[in-house]
């Protein structure tokens, strides 16, 4: 083990979570001045250890006459996943192929949405190119890989890769992810915090994702308390409310009422999951028992064509940016400097294109059958990946697309199936594994809209087993 790197200490946040935080502001017992200092220094201590952050804002951020205080995250400190622009501030996609690109005049409209929430940018967390994998571990010219701060020899999981390690090191309370195969709810098993990907269409999308041909992929965040994930989605639903979906509202609480449970283990291709995290699954369903809960084994079917569609969707993702979208993004981009993976992706789509149509008839109707599968039960548990986080290396961006995308396929086995129906899907921390001391954690996935019901129970989850500290690990 390679070591713990964190940045608590009694400064002015503690181990306060964003809603505390907020609090105090609002009721001028802290300063935001001093909660913004306090996270830059926890960020500047962490940063040789971790390679969270791609480009900050600091001494901007240090004069600000900051006012906004009754907003719901008054004052709270921030980063932006760096695939959405933020004014002033650089996009570069995790990508080489972005190295000139000239700072962003204008917030994304998704950011905006973050600011209006009271939220105080910091800077841009880093993601692997497009955020196509779950590790942000790029070639040299671009960066260091991120480093998951409860052992830095392994991965802090991805896309959102530098958000989950700050949230988890505690540089911020609060972070922003976003989710197209895991990328929410994969780093916060490797993290240990909580990540909920909303329903499809729950959040007014950022610019990247507004175009997508089917709306795979989700904004949102990560967290170290059931409750600031709460507050977020309670609050950013007045800014943007999708009338097709069950409202999420406020004042959510512990989950009271008992469900109907069901538990999937086995992945698409039939591979199998490691010893931690079938212990985490076990330890999970015990604990599900005892509140009452009726839980029973069960199959997930089409499986196998769900992800081998999922593939072929990720797939056209990268031709089309390589070959269509991402010159407008921005006039610097410069293709010849992409990762092996991408352009092995868009080649390997040239070759299977044809296959398109199926694939979207098929995802857009699983979105409608997928509420058949909880005629009978009201969540289905399976694990959030595979195993516990990879070594750093194991999923480097230097690596030939076959043997990555094998490995990424391999490790993120589970969470693309809620991108691939668009419902709720939330990780939540209820596992560990000692030897390597990282955490593991367990997704909770429900039917469209009913995002409430696993914040619910993710609260009498947390309520039940409170949540593991990093500062507590030796």
């Amino acid at each position: 083990m390679s070591g713990v790197s964190h940045g608590f200490t009694e400064d002015v946040l503690g181990d306060l979570d964003a809603t505390d935080v907020a609090a105090l502001i609002a009721t001028k017992q802290l300063e935001p001045a001093e909660v913004f200092a306090a996270s830059i220094e926890r960020s500047r201590q962490v940063a040789p250890a971790i390679h969270a952050v791609v480009d900050e804002c600091y001494e901007r951020v240090m004069a600000l006459n900051y006012t906004n205080i009754t907003a719901p995250f008054a004052g709270v400190p921030t980063f932006i996943k760096d695939l959405c622009d933020v004014e002033g501030m650089h996009t570069r996609y995790g990508s080489a192929a972005f190295a000139n690109v000239k700072p962003a005049k204008r917030n994304d409209p998704l950011v905006n949405q973050f600011v209006d929430l009271g939220l105080v940018v910091l800077g841009k967390s880093s993601t692997p190119e497009f955020g196509f994998i779950c590790s942000a571990e790029p070639a040299p010219e671009v960066g260091e890989p991120t480093r998951n701060p409860w052992n830095t020899g392994h991965s802090a999981g991805g896309s959102s890769s530098g958000a989950a390690a700050l949230v988890a090191a505690g540089v911020v309370p609060i972070a922003h992810a976003a989710d197209g195969g895991g990328s929410i709810r994969i780093p916060a098993s490797a993290c240990g915090l909580v990540g909920l990907k909303p329903s499809r269409g729950r959040i007014y999308p950022a610019k990247l994702f507004k175009t997508q041909l089917l709306r795979i992929a989700s904004d949102g965040v990560v967290t170290r308390s059931v409750r600031d994930t709460a507050l977020f989605y309670s609050e950013i639903e007045k800014l943007y409310r999708n009338t097709k979906l069950e409202p999420i509202g406020t004042d959510i609480r512990p989950l009271t009422r008992k469900l109907r449970v069901g538990v999937a283990t086995e992945s698409a291709r039939g591979l199998s999951i490691d010893v931690p995290t079938q212990m985490a699954i076990d330890e999970t369903i015990e604990l599900l028992v005892s509140l009452g809960h009726h839980v029973e084994t069960m199959e997930i079917s089409d499986r196998d064509t769900i992800a081998a569609d999922m593939t072929h969707y990720w797939k056209m993702n990268a031709f089309l940016l390589k070959k269509v979208a991402a010159k407008p993004i921005d006039p610097s981009f410069d293709p010849s400097r992409m990762t092996p993976l991408t352009d092995g992706l868009a080649a390997e789509y040239k070759q299977s294109f044809l296959r398109t149509p199926g694939v979207l008839y098929r995802l857009h109707k699983l979105h409608h059958d997928y509420a058949k599968l909880f005629s009978g039960i009201d969540v289905l548990v399976t694990p959030c990946v595979n195993s516990v986080p990879p070594e750093i290396g194991h999923l480097s961006e230097t690596l030939d697309c076959e043997t990555l995308f094998g490995r990424v396929r391999h490790w993120a086995a589970f969470s693309g199936y809620a991108n691939a129906t668009g419902g709720p899907s939330i990780s939540l921390p209820l596992g560990h594994d000692s030897p390597t001391n990282l955490p593991i954690g367990i997704l909770f996935n429900a039917n469209h809209g009913c995002d409430r019901l696993l914040l619910e129970l993710a609260y009498q989850l947390e309520e039940a087993q409170p949540r593991r500290r990093i500062q507590d690990s030796k």
